[in-house]
């Protein structure tokens, strides 16, 4: 797909629907070079599962998803596709681009890519540092926005583009805040492999995200730097932030056990031991023995309270 037999530019040159500015050969090859590096990262982070026990692979299957999506995001992207003409706000009629003047190209489906990937990297993320599930909610809602009014802004023609860049920017300053201030704290309450594997993985993720409101206020914001500049870009960022970061993410959870991290995940054949197992001729969870022998159920019943036990953290 690269070099003289990259033919995707001309098949997908549909009159109407392509910008004055817009990525050449040389962009489109870059596009699948890093479709190919999150394809083969993907496969990898999936044969790592599948070495691991049922219940050790949650961390496993989120980032060969992370890479999955983002694979087919720069097939899309390298074939000149997810994309519309966008009127640039800034003109750059004395730059030596080709058409430098009119619309710009605007990927939306590096937006879609984002949000489905950027929420499974803090979910990765937050889930190594223990923390409870309506933080992590709030959390993947704060860059919800983020990433929708980056999509708003990008299509946006006016100025009235940075207005949602501001907003972009104030729900990612809640999500750094969570980074550093909350999940941290349970990072170090945790301790140990744990509060390692969570501040390698935050301080590598919030470090690359600063970058990325720059990236898009010098292409789809500013129309400052080419479309081909602003593949190397993202594709770079994009890189570091799921292939390279998952890598580490998965090396720091070599050694941690899911429980330690609040995560009660039962393998499929424990689950089916423990209702199988016989309970003084009683099969089954739902019932249990009573002082005479006999099995009874554990529901309440004729005002007889039962006992629940207390479970913390998040039980699949």
């Amino acid at each position: 797909m690269s070099g003289p037999g990259n033919q995707a530019l001309n098949i997908n040159n549909v009159v109407g629907q392509q910008a004055n500015l817009q990525i050449t050969n040389h962009g489109s090859d870059w596009y699948y070079t890093v479709c190919a590096i999150m394809g083969i990262s993907a496969i990898a982070f999936m044969a790592l599962a599948f070495r691991r026990p049922q219940s050790h692979r949650i961390f496993h299957y989120i980032t060969a998803g992370i890479c999955a999506v983002a694979c087919i995001a720069y097939f899309a992207m390298g074939s000149n596709l997810g994309q519309v003409p966008i009127q640039a706000e800034f003109v750059r009629p004395n730059s030596h681009w080709v058409g430098a003047a009119g619309t710009r190209e605007i990927f939306y489906a590096r937006y879609i890519d984002w949000a489905i990937t950027t929420p499974l990297l803090l979910l990765d993320l937050l889930l190594t540092a223990g923390l409870p599930w309506p933080t992590i909610l709030i959390t993947i809602f704060a860059d919800l926005i983020m990433v929708v009014t980056g999509l708003i802004g990008a299509l946006t023609r006016t100025s009235y583009k940075w207005g949602f860049w501001t907003f972009g920017t104030a729900a990612f300053l809640f999500v750094v805040y969570t980074l550093l201030g909350t999940a941290r704290s349970h990072a170090n309450a945790l301790g140990g492999e744990p509060k390692k594997t969570y501040m390698m993985c935050g301080a590598w993720l919030t470090g690359l995200w600063f970058l990325y409101p720059i990236a898009w206020g010098l292409s789809e914001g500013g129309n400052v730097i080419h479309p081909d500049s602003e593949a190397i870009f993202y594709g770079i960022l994009d890189i570091f932030a799921k292939p390279l970061w998952g890598a580490l993410l998965i090396w720091g959870h070599r050694n941690i056990n899911p429980s330690q991290l609040g995560l009660h995940i039962r393998n499929p054949e424990q689950t089916n031991e423990k209702y199988n197992q016989p309970q003084n001729g009683v099969h089954g969870p739902d019932r249990a023995v009573g002082a005479n022998g006999a099995g009874v159920p554990t529901t309440a019943g004729a005002g007889a309270p039962t006992a629940t036990p207390a479970t913390n953290g998040h039980q699949v």
